[in-house]
C-alpha cells in the first residue's frame, strides 16, 4: 500500500506492506509518514480482510518510513520491532539473524547498514523474498549520504544480500514496484557503484577536482536539479577512498561561487518545502559546506585553483 507522499526523493510514494500471518493477525512493514488517511487505509484494509495488525516492523527511521508506527500502534495495540539503533520508541530490538514469528509467518532480520545505520532488511522465507526498505528500490538507485550513510558499508550490504541469500527471488522495496529477479537487481546495484567510483578515479587521474567539478563532468547529462543529491553520493565515495588512502584532499580557503553553493548547499525550501524533513534525513545537507580539492594519493600534479 503506497503512502500519498510522492516527491523527488520518495518517487511515487513510500511502500507499506501488510502480511497475512494465517491466524487472523497481520504484520505491517514500514507504516510510512504520519498521514492520517494512510494510517486509516492500513487499518481499514486489515479490517476488510478480517485481520488485526499485531506487529509493526520498521526497516529504518527515515521520516517517510517510520513515524506512522506510533499512531498505528496507538490505534491497533500493535507492538513495534526495529533495529536496535532506531531512536524512536519500539518494543523489540531485532539483531542480525533474529526471527519474528507471528502465526505461520517468519521474518528474519538482516542488519543492512549503508543507507542508514539503523537499517534492517527482512527475509520472508515463504515467498523467497526480501523487504529491503531503502537498501534496494523498485526503480532508480539509493541515496547514500554522509553522515547518516556510508558507501563501503552499503556496498558490503549489497554483496552480502547477493551471496548469502541466493534463494531469494523477489524484492519488495521501500519505493517503486516489486522486483521479480532479485539477483539481477543486486548485481545492477553493485555494478552501478563500481562504475561511479571508476569515473571519479578517472577524473582525478586527469587533475585534482572539487566535488562541483566532478559533478559537472560526470553528471553532465543529468538534470542539474539532481546535482545536489549527486554531490552527497560523490562525498560518500570520496570519504571511502580517503579512508583507504587512495585519495587525499585539502580545504580551499575561499568563498564558494554561486554555482558551487547551488551544488553543495542548495536552498531546498523553495522547491521542496513539503519534503524538507525527508531531504534533511536523506541527504544530510550542510548549510556551511566545505570546498575541498581532491587528488589521487601520491599525485605530484599542481593545482591552478586558488586557495
Amino acid at each position: 500500500m503506497r503512502a500519498p507522499n510522492p516527491s523527488a526523493l520518495t518517487l511515487s510514494g513510500t511502500n507499506s506492506y501488510l502480511i497475512d500471518c494465517g491466524n487472523g493477525e497481520a504484520i505491517c512493514i514500514d507504516p510510512g509518514p504520519p498521514i492520517e488517511r494512510h494510517v486509516k487505509a492500513l487499518i481499514d484494509t486489515a479490517d476488510a480482510k478480517h485481520l488485526k495488525i499485531t506487529w509493526i516492523v520498521i526497516t529504518h527511521g527515515h521520516p517517510d518510513h517510520a513515524p506512522a508506527a506510533a499512531p498505528l500502534s496507538g490505534r491497533t495495540g500493535a507492538k513495534i520491532a526495529a533495529h536496535r539503533n532506531l531512536k524512536a520508541p519500539h518494543d523489540r530490538a531485532l539483531r542480525d539473524g533474529e526471527t519474528l514469528l507471528v502465526g505461520d509467518t517468519e521474518l528474519v532480520a538482516i542488519d543492512a547498514p549503508g543507507h542508514t545505520f539503523d537499517h534492517l532488511v527482512y527475509l520472508y522465507p515463504r515467498e523467497r523474498a526480501l523487504f529491503t526498505g531503502d537498501t534496494v528500490l523498485g526503480e532508480g538507485t539509493v541515496v547514500i549520504a554522509p553522515p547518516g550513510g556510508a558507501m563501503r558499508a552499503y556496498q558490503t550490504t549489497l554483496a552480502r544480500l547477493l551471496t548469502e541469500f541466493p534463494q531469494v527471488e523477489r524484492i519488495y522495496g521501500g519505493h517503486g514496484e516489486p522486483v521479480s529477479d532479485a539477483s539481477t537487481k543486486l548485481r545492477e546495484y553493485i555494478a552501478h557503484r563500481e562504475l561511479r567510483e571508476a569515473q571519479i578515479i578517472a577524473e582525478l587521474e586527469s587533475e585534482p577536482r572539487t566535488i562541483p567539478q566532478l559533478i559537472t563532468a560526470i553528471y553532465a547529462a543529468t538534470d542539474s536539479r539532481l546535482w545536489p543529491a549527486a554531490a552527497r553520493q560523490m562525498l560518500a565515495h570520496l570519504l571511502a577512498l580517503e579512508n583507504e588512502q587512495k585519495v587525499q584532499s585539502r580545504l580551499l580557503n575561499r568563498a564558494l561561487t554561486v554555482e558551487e553553493r547551488a551544488i553543495l548547499s542548495p536552498d531546498w525550501s523553495a522547491s521542496a518545502s513539503d519534503d524538507a524533513e525527508v531531504v534533511r534525513a536523506e541527504l544530510g545537507t550542510d548549510s556551511t559546506p566545505e570546498l575541498r580539492l581532491y587528488e589521487l594519493t601520491g599525485s605530484t600534479r599542481k593545482t591552478t585553483l586558488p586557495n
